[in-house]
């Protein structure tokens, strides 16, 4: 059950799965004498799950220098939203709920690497826990644990109960008593609480902030300080206001009123974070860093549109003049080396790590509309980047999705997720599969739950985005999954869906190639095309070259591409349909060319309809009403249009 040395300091409580989200998991230490600093100690915690290759290896280590134990000789290391608030705050979700363990040990954080081994060196304490599960004797071996280990769950219900250690030196389960004695004895502490509105205000909002305390102030009157600042974002200069309280004698409440200054400045949304100074003697806090969203007004707006409501030659290609010219007329395997040798050139391809990603799709996928928000891609909706997923839970955050997924594709953590910045990179090639983890072509930001749903599944029948979408994503991933075929030996697009699990391949190609055609590239993509291309020095060819992915996987395999003409036309402006809506009759007018070919997509992306050799006369068409997407090709090149049939 436990180790304990005669050393006056052990682990008095531990809650390791709380409701929920696991946002209220603490554990607490006690030293017999009170006020005794915990200098020298660290606390940590070890997987025992015997099936696990990190089993009986540290998976969490925590340093308890800097905090002393209160009147009652207690300190508390947990989650913010613990209550009373810990003394040392932990990520959500940080403490694993299996056959684990957790140790005190009088030693460095510095001995205790991520992954090391469990063993008895400088232990002081040791307490082995689960809910449920086997116990993991191996670890108990390891730690000189020879009792039993505690089960959280044996009363039937862990979230709502915790390991509590009784006056002789047993242990119990009960519901949870953080920051306080097991017993119910020992010093009553007063609580305060903060009370705001949380919700999100623009910069010139005032903010009411009330504190109360459990008990009216019985001694002399309650003095304290509380600070709003968050590092690396709202600071001192963002608000005017009183940031010192004082409750007065027989008072239990008190109430200041900040004011956040609309400036000029462009610094994106930041967060107000009211947190308490130091609290005299017999006080403790209820709940504290307490956050707000002051959402900065002086956002920039781009001309061009988002997916859901895209322009069109608005921004142009940054390409080199002559960037392409090495593959003009080349057709079939040809065609292919020849746009690797461009986008995979070891001579100037920069390759990035995982952490620089953040950095990237913040301006690569900003929302034009609103530059302190990025665009979701398959939810097609904005978020905030201060929106960011930073733990395991990621409920209203955004993450970093990889189109091609990281277990299918063969580059699962193959860089750093330490950002080193735009000057610091590796050269790389066609052969350098690990640098794919990290390539922004295919990263794109997106709703953490979504990206969670969508997986590691093949696109088309096996994943069309969420229920309601638009799919104005679908041509954006076909065009991310063909460059990374392109740029990566090995890797290849199939038809139909194979397991989820299979390497290398990704499906369903026939719905790419449709979805890069009812789906055209657009301002949106065209201007990250040119963002990443400031990093990694070399671009995406399927979104600069209209039909190119044709020339590889689809109809016009075989052919010889020609960059002169997919570059040099524009059809948009020349070519005009009408009337549309339509209810069935209309007319294509282009001045310039002939159209050759007219190919029907619905606006799931699927083929529906084709006709050949149009003239200028009216074209009867009997399809079912909706929105289709017509690729129409003419002798000058191709464009796509929209088409409402009522």
């Amino acid at each position: 059950m436990y180790h304990f040395t005669e050393a006056q300091i052990f682990i008095n409580e531990l809650e390791s799965d709380s409701p929920g989200i696991d946002d209220r998991e603490f554990i607490e230490i006690r030293t017999i004498q009170p006020n005794t600093s915990l200098n020298g100690y660290i606390l940590v915690f070890f997987n025992g799950n015997a099936s696990s290759s990190t089993a009986n290896l540290s998976y969490y280590a925590v340093s308890l220098s800097g905090i002393v134990t209160d009147l009652n000789g207690i300190a508390t290391i947990g989650n913010n939203l613990v209550s009373p608030v810990p003394d040392l705050i932990l990520p959500d979700n940080t403490i694993q709920n299996g056959e684990d363990a957790v140790a005190i040990y009088q030693a460095s954080i510095t001995d205790f690497p991520e992954g090391t081994l469990a063993n008895t060196t400088n232990l002081i304490h040791a307490l082995a826990y689960d809910t449920s599960d086997p116990d993991a004797l191996v670890l108990m071996s390891l730690l000189g644990i020879t009792s039993p280990q505690m089960d959280e769950n044996q009363n039937g219900a862990s979230a709502t109960e915790s390991i509590q250690r009784k006056n002789d030196g047993t242990f119990e389960i009960k519901a949870p008593t953080p920051c306080a004695m097991n017993d119910g004895t020992g010093i009553q502490y007063n609580g305060i609480s903060i009370l705001a509105a949380t919700q999100h205000r623009d910069e010139g909002d005032t903010i009411h902030i009330t504190f109360t305390t459990q008990q009216n102030v019985n001694t002399s009157p309650l003095t304290f300080s509380f600070t709003l600042n968050n590092a690396g974002g709202f600071t001192n200069s963002d608000f005017t206001g009183n940031t010192n309280i004082t409750i007065p004698l027989g008072s239990n409440t008190a109430t200041t009123i900040i004011t956040t200054l609309d400036d000029v400045l462009n610094e994106g949304d930041e967060v107000l974070k009211i947190k308490f100074g130091a609290l005299p003697n017999g006080y403790n806090r209820l709940n504290d860093n307490l956050e707000i969203r002051i959402v900065d007004n002086d956002y920039t707006i781009d001309p061009w549109g988002p997916p859901n409501n895209p322009t069109f030659g608005i921004v142009n290609s940054t390409a080199p003049t002559g960037y392409y010219s090495s593959i003009n007329g080349l057709s079939g395997a040809a065609l292919r080396q020849a746009l690797q040798d461009i986008i995979a050139d070891s001579t100037i391809i920069q390759a990035h790590c995982y952490g620089d990603m953040f950095t990237i799709l913040n301006e690569a996928d900003h929302h034009p509309k609103n530059s302190n928000q990025v665009w979701l891609m398959y939810t097609e909706t904005p978020r905030a980047k201060l929106d960011l997923q930073t733990t395991g839970i990621g409920t209203d955050k955004w993450n970093r999705e990889h189109i091609f997924p990281q277990s299918r594709g063969g580059f699962s953590n193959g860089t750093s997720d330490i950002p080193d910045g735009i000057n610091v990179y590796l050269p790389s090639n066609a052969n350098d599969l690990l640098a794919g983890h990290a390539d922004a072509h295919h990263l794109r930001a997106e709703d953490a739950t979504e990206n969670s749903s969508r997986s590691n599944r093949d696109y088309g029948q096996d994943y069309n985005g969420p229920a309601g979408n638009v799919g104005s994503w679908k041509g954006d991933v076909a065009r991310a999954l063909f460059y990374m075929c392109v740029r990566y030996n090995g890797l290849n697009l199939i038809a139909g869906n194979p397991d989820d699990t299979t390497k290398f391949v990704m499906g369903d190609l026939d719905s790419l190639l449709a979805w890069d055609i009812s789906d055209p590239k657009d301002d949106f993509e065209m201007n990250r095309n040119n963002y990443i291309y400031t990093w990694q020095k070399n671009r995406n060819p399927f979104i600069d070259l209209p039909d190119l992915a044709s020339y590889i996987w689809g109809g016009n395999v075989g052919q010889p591409y020609e960059v002169t003409l997919s570059v040099a036309n524009n059809l948009s402006d020349v070519l005009k349909i009408y009337p549309n809506p339509t209810n069935g009759k209309f007319y294509l007018a282009s001045e310039k060319s002939h159209v050759i070919e007219v190919k029907f997509y619905s606006m799931l992306g699927k083929f529906v309809k084709q006709l050949n050799d149009i003239d200028n006369g009216p074209i009867n068409i009997d399809l079912p009403e909706g929105m289709y997407f017509l690729h129409i090709k003419t002798s000058k090149g191709s464009t796509v249009k929209k088409l409402q049939i009522f």
